[in-house]
């Protein structure tokens, strides 16, 4: 038997690696490995950032347009003071949301003004979109017919025949006479207006029908309301009786009639902003559930101008502004 020497078997064993070797190549491997990672990390967050950005700028535009939108609004709900015969009249609306689906319109119809209060169901923009189109609706329907109920059921079958299923409204519709000093007026669906007079009594106007866009032939009621001096007419949506404060309380009709009552000798247009103002306090840091809606018309205990209209029997379907029409605007409110 051969037994090999210590030098033949080192000879024969294979050679050892050098381990700091192997350690080097280990590590350049993992670090490229690493500065790869980093390389791809570096690269998705520059297309982050570049996506955030894009989406910051088709905000801001969006932004923009909502913006330009609600100023479209304000323009259509106009005007927002107005001075007609011996009537102050003023009205604003408080959207929750950027557009609002609250409305109000003041229309000159021949010898007559006619007076519009809507809300339109839901809000936001899918509401702020239909409000255009019911303004336009109800100033045909109002230099169409003579009486109220008339211009809201023509309305209302418009709205029904509508094919893109319109929303629910609640409309509020007056002709108010400035020669007769009278209100006719037809009421779908909106809370009762007030008329609160000058002994500080108050009338509520509820004659008319159920709400638009349900009932194709739903029908409505007129009704006719003498306005004396010092009275006032207080439209509004229930945005404003039902906003809420911390307690879970809403403002309701009583405390809207006894803040418009406190004010009895002020301008309508003092009137509108001072019960704004008396609803927001009562809600204090809780914002508004819903669009706020407010228009006063308060015949004034002086005569204000000679200037009326002169009635024109006739019936015109065109719109024509009296040239004797006195209107300002009212600044934004804050």
């Amino acid at each position: 038997m051969m037994t090999r020497t210590p030098e033949a078997r080192n000879a024969t064993a294979k050679p050892a690696r050098n381990s700091s070797a192997l350690e080097t190549g280990h590590t350049a491997k993992s670090r490229s490995r690493k500065n790869s990672k980093m390389a791809a990390t570096t690269e998705s967050a520059h297309a982050i950032r570049q996506q955030l950005d894009a989406v910051r700028r088709e905000h801001a535009l969006l932004q923009q347009a909502i913006y330009e939108a609600a100023q479209i609004q304000r323009k259509l709900c106009s005007p927002r003071e107005l001075v007609w015969g011996d009537f102050e009249i003023a009205g604003e609306i408080f959207p929750v949301r950027h557009l609002s689906g609250d409305f109000f319109k003041v229309m000159p119809l021949e010898a007559v003004l006619g007076l519009a209060v809507g809300d339109i169901a839901g809000k936001g923009l899918s509401a702020g979109i239909w409000q255009a189109h019911l303004i336009d609706l109800i100033q045909r329907c109002a230099r169409a017919y003579l009486h109220p109920a008339d211009v809201i059921a023509a309305v209302n079958r418009e709205l029904c025949l509508d094919h893109s299923e319109p929303p629910i409204t609640a409309l509020f519709f007056a002709r108010l006479d400035p020669q007769q000093n009278e209100l006719q007026y037809c009421n779908a669906g909106l809370p009762a207006p007030l008329i609160i007079r000058r002994g500080t009594s108050v009338d509520r106007l509820e004659e008319g029908g159920p709400m638009l866009g349900a009932l194709e032939e739903a029908t409505y009621n007129c009704g006719t309301i003498y306005l004396g001096p010092g009275d006032m007419l207080i439209a509004y949506s229930d945005g404003l009786t039902e906003c809420r404060n911390h307690d879970d309380q809403e403002f309701e009709i009583d405390r809207l009639s006894a803040a418009v009552k406190s004010l009895n000798g002020a301008t309508a247009n003092q009137v509108l902003f001072s019960t704004l103002a008396t609803v927001l306090d009562f809600a204090d840091q809780c914002s508004p559930g819903d669009d706020l809606t407010l228009l006063v018309v308060r015949r004034c205990e002086a005569k204000l101008t000679e200037h009326i209209p002169e009635r024109n029997t006739k019936r015109d379907k065109n719109f024509s502004m009296p040239r004797r029409l006195s209107s300002v605007e009212v600044g934004q409110m804050c």
